[in-house]
């Protein structure tokens, strides 16, 4: 199954952190000719004001210049090791270490300085449908390993009840399956809370207990 590529980018808005010299007119000319907006966030002791919590993945393209050393500062998911916005990196010197600090924070496209016209549209197109398929090759992944723990819960929800019942593995199963379809919930989920119940101690809260008093009576306490 293929994935589609967003091609237009109408709507979209662009966050540039860079210190302005001029340069970035040509950036800025081309954005709005495909529909892009512009912003500059200040720069303030070496950092760019930037409201992360902000951010919408499906409008903003953050665009950091490496040759700003650590004006940018996201939290990158440390499983998907993706940002929470798109970012395309404008580089300027190809230094190791400049190039490495884009990458770390998630930059799926590059566009080289001083920006180019005819440059824009490609850096722009790589650089969002990277991150939407990453992000999207991400999700499937977490599906996966939800419906391989899933499948854990239910076999051992089938021995567990094959031990404790009596059953075989195929009336344990049974069992299993029209419980949850009674519960009405999937198969997987209702295994889980199935193992949670039987893993808890017994309630004796509601028990009570006798000591024997002389004379051989009981008292409850």
């Amino acid at each position: 199954m293929s994935s589609r590529l967003l091609q237009n980018f109408k709507g979209g808005r662009a966050i540039v952190v860079t210190r302005r010299g001029g340069w970035e007119s040509t950036l800025e000319t081309t954005l709005a000719k495909l529909g892009v907006s512009t912003e500059y966030p200040e720069i303030v002791d070496g950092r760019a004001r930037i409201d992360v919590s902000s951010l919408q993945a499906d409008r903003d393209i953050l665009f950091v210049d490496g040759d700003l050393e650590g004006a940018v500062a996201l939290e990158v998911n440390p499983a998907s090791r993706l940002p929470p916005v798109p970012v395309i990196g404008l580089v300027g010197v190809e230094a190791p270490s400049r190039l490495k600090a884009l990458v770390n924070l998630g930059a799926t496209s590059f566009l080289r300085k001083p920006v180019h016209g005819g440059a824009v549209y490609t850096s722009l197109f790589m650089g969002i449908n990277q991150f939407l398929l990453r992000a999207e090759m991400y999700e499937r992944l977490q599906g996966l390993e939800e419906r391989r723990r899933g499948r854990r819960a239910v076999i051992r929800a089938v021995v567990l009840l094959m031990q404790q019942d009596g059953l075989d593995e195929e009336g344990a199963y049974s069992q299993l399956r029209r419980d949850s379809m009674r519960a009405r919930q999937n198969m997987e989920l209702y295994c889980e809370e199935f193992l949670s119940k039987r893993a808890k101690p017994p309630d004796t809260s509601g028990r009570t207990t006798g000591i024997t008093l002389q004379g051989g009576k009981k008292q409850a306490i």
